[in-house]
């Protein structure tokens, strides 16, 4: 077998959340290839005590129900003894006798270097238990190689080589879940918080939570306030306030340093804020609340890739390859040299000890850079004096349905914006209001406090523009707009190209013009992800993690689920990654009755076994015939005597709510680049087509593409994309549901190197957040 005799999956240090869902992909995906997998109970404390309690094979029903718990149920542990010559011995005899020759490590930067240590000593240590008498020849040449592939489990982010660690993500939504609570009793009292978030001595849970909740002041370590920023800190608080803000919210990081290395403390804030403004202060340490809760579904989403590169890269591991980690760069998987990415994640610190903080930045990858860069951008209004001198004004409108996270994008669009010298202009209610006159000026001040509101403070219409471009053009010269920004989803795409198109008749529309998707259907062509489609897939999420708990001690059942989306799948399929689902109907996978019947089948077969539920999405226009009664109906006679159905249709729940982190903090940094493209492009020739555009992401890049050139990849009549990435996951969420399926590994990743900056100088990993 070319996976070696057996496979090991273990957890060392601090526990993150999503390590279920690695651990979930580990197990299912080994055996799916036909290893034999062990939990290794407490990280390499198991490994060093051994015994069938701590060592112990793992089966496809172990694994069930663990998709939605925290913290991870094979346990975790420091391990002193790991740490010494004797302790490895002892571990290494303890695989040997299992005939483990593959460790899957989940963990920080500690577990990863131990681990690596661990391979490089394994023929000495087998030959030391050779000399000792507790392994014979055969043993050593049998098992000859350890081969180890890790995944980082770690809420800091503070791993260099990936954009996100599993974990961070659901830190971020405890950390926004509190400042979004404080924030209302703040307003209501009028008050300043200072809130301690962790990252050891990595800023970007700090950072990231600054940007998704437009927090005044943030400290982080990375980058250490200035000699005096006490008394720029209170006049910003102060002149917030008497703009008629009610509230202050100062986020500062554990490990936050001044520029001499001297730590910032939250009471130290505090003191600072009272005694120099006497404004009304409280403390909040968050703590290890960050550490708990529920994954999100990007963290399973995340987790469930990596478990399964993971596996695929042992497959193809030989002696000569170096221990990798698996990482994600922009929305895709890549492997690393292990001990690249530690040294480079060792080159931070040593970089901040040496108080050399913009090459600490830059070591962060380039995704941290551009949060720093947005935050400073947006956080900071600049003097009438110090603004640049323009005489540009830019319209900014959303189009189409509304999504979470439309908000912050326009928050940001306006605040970069006025800080470019540009004047900003607020169309209400998309091209509807556009050809209205519902147009005006927009200041800074106008939209703080927007990053955290649901839907569209805007207004929103599907109205398109061909039919009135007339009016829409004498708007357009009447408050002389020299731009357009426009937010929304596929009736913004339709909405840009009729403008384009009306260019030859109108001279108004020859102007740069640049679409930011945002979606919940996550159906627009030149973007992998629109703003709206992560917080529809925690909501999705949440629900089936309710309905699926509904059903705990009861007989077993089956929950037929209709999710979003139009003719769009995204959201079925990869919410049923999330969720655990057996099966996802949708329109871009034709099925007929004998795949239905299939299906039922299986569900039937696994529910004679250990599984008590089971959860089955399908996508609101997947097939005009069966329909969600019908596959309801089909499950319920076809089940009877074994399970029994319900149905849910999720409606319009999965637009509203509060935007996720991710939404929020995507929206920002797409808008930004968004408003700094239109800014080049104002000092350019507005005639070229190249002035059209939309701004999405693709694989590792933000990438500006002419709409004229998305033509071509449009399903125009179904309104989706000719060909999506995300339709290589639905393997991966049949595997998982034990169904016999091919898995494409030719897009798998492919062994890399680190280097600084790696990523094209457009790209900004906000896929990753």
């Amino acid at each position: 077998m070319a996976l070696g005799d057996w496979e090991s999956c273990s957890g060392s240090g601090l526990h993150s959340v999503g390590m279920n869902a690695a651990v979930r992909a580990v197990v299912r995906m080994g055996i799916y290839v036909g290893a034999k997998v062990y939990f290794i109970r407490e990280g390499y404390q198991g490994m060093v005590d051994g015994g069938e309690e701590n060592i112990k094979e793992a089966s496809w029903e172990s694994v069930s129900s663990m998709l939605q718990m925290g913290g991870t149920v094979i346990g975790s542990a420091r391990c002193k003894e790991f740490r010494s010559h004797e302790g490895r011995l002892k571990a290494a005899h303890n695989l040997v006798q299992r005939g483990i020759t593959n460790l899957c490590v989940i963990g920080g930067d500690g577990s990863l270097t131990g681990a690596n240590l661990f391979r490089e000593e394994w023929s000495g240590l087998l030959e030391e238990l050779v000399q000792q008498g507790l392994i014979d020849e055969d043993a050593v040449q049998k098992y000859s190689a350890l081969h180890i592939v890790g995944m980082v489990g770690s809420i800091d982010n503070d791993f260099c080589g990936t954009d996100m660690t599993i974990g961070t993500d659901s830190a971020l939504h405890r950390i926004i879940e509190v400042v979004d609570a404080i924030m209302t009793t703040a307003q209501s009292h009028q008050r300043t918080f200072v809130l301690e978030v962790m990252g050891r001595h990595c800023g970007y849970l700090a950072l990231v939570s600054a940007l998704a909740c437009g927090a005044d002041w943030v400290l982080i370590p990375e980058m250490p306030p200035e000699d005096g920023w006490e008394e720029k800190m209170c006049q910003k608080l102060s002149a917030n306030r008497a703009g008629m803000k009610r509230l202050n919210v100062i986020i500062v990081a554990e490990g936050a340093i001044d520029c001499n290395n001297k730590p910032i403390t939250t009471d130290q804030v505090k003191d600072l804020v009272v005694r120099c403004l006497g404004f009304d202060t409280r403390v909040t340490i968050l703590g290890h609340v960050q550490r708990g809760g529920t994954p999100s579904a990007f963290d399973r989403i995340l987790a469930s890739r990596m478990g399964v590169e993971a596996v695929i890269a042992l497959l193809e591991t030989t002696a000569n390859t170096p221990a990798c980690v698996v990482s994600l760069c922009g929305n895709q998987a890549v492997r690393l040299p292990l001990m690249e990415c530690v040294q480079m994640t060792q080159e931070v610190q040593k970089a901040m000890d040496e108080k050399k903080f913009e090459e600490a930045v830059k070591l962060r990858g380039r995704s941290f850079e551009n949060n720093l860069k947005t935050y400073k951008l947006l956080a900071h209004r600049k003097l009438e004096s110090e603004l640049p001198h323009s005489n540009f004004n830019i319209a900014v409108l959303n189009v189409g349905a509304p999504a979470a996270g439309m908000n912050a994008a326009v928050r940001s669009a306006v605040r970069v914006g006025i800080s470019e010298g540009h004047k900003m202009f607020a169309v209400n209610d998309g091209f509807e209001g556009f050809y209205k006159g519902q147009i005006k000026e927009i200041k800074w001040a106008d939209v703080g406090g927007w990053t955290g509101q649901g839907g569209s403070l805007l207004g929103t219409k599907r109205t398109l523009p061909a039919k009135h471009v007339e009016k829409i053009a004498e708007q357009m010269r009447a408050h002389n707009i020299n731009a357009l920004l426009v937010i929304g989803g596929f009736e913004a795409y339709l909405g840009l190209m009729e403008l384009l198109e009306a260019r030859g008749k109108y001279d108004e529309f020859c102007v740069p013009m640049v679409m930011v998707p945002a979606t919940v259907s996550n159906n627009v062509p030149g973007s992998d992800l629109s703003i709206g489609a992560d917080t529809a897939l925690n909501a999705i999420t949440d629900t089936c993690d309710r309905i699926k708990q509904s059903a705990s001690g009861t007989k077993r059942r089956v929950f037929i689920i209709e999710t979003m989306g139009g003719y769009c799948g995204y959201l079925a399929s990869v919410g049923g990654l999330a969720a655990g689902a057996d099966a996802a109907y949708i329109y871009e996978e034709p099925f007929d009755i004998r795949d239905l019947q299939s299906n039922v089948e299986h569900l039937t077969e696994k529910m004679k076994g250990a599984i008590q539920r089971g959860l089955v999405l399908r996508n609101e226009n997947s097939n005009e015939n069966y329909t969600t009664d019908f596959i309801y109906q089909l499950y319920s006679e076809e089940g009877r005597g074994v399970f029994d159905c319900r149905k849910n249709v999720l409606g319009h729940m999965q637009q509203g709510g509060a935007p996720s982190p991710f939404d929020r903090n995507f929206g920002t940094k797409i808008s930004a680049k968004a408003m700094l493209w239109l800014t080049k492009k104002m000092n350019e020739t507005f005639r070229q087509e190249d002035t059209c555009c939309l701004l999405g992401m693709r694989r590792r890049a933000l990438v500006f593409q002419p709409v004229v050139q998305l033509k071509d990849e449009t399903d125009f009549v179904h309104r989706i994309p000719k060909e999506q990435w995300w339709l290589k996951l639905r393997p991966l969420m049949k595997i998982l549901a034990k169904y016999k399926t091919s898995y494409d590994v030719s897009d798998s990743g492919q062994l890399e190197h680190v280097v600084r900056n790696i990523r094209p100088k457009e790209s900004d990993a906000s896929g990753a957040m």
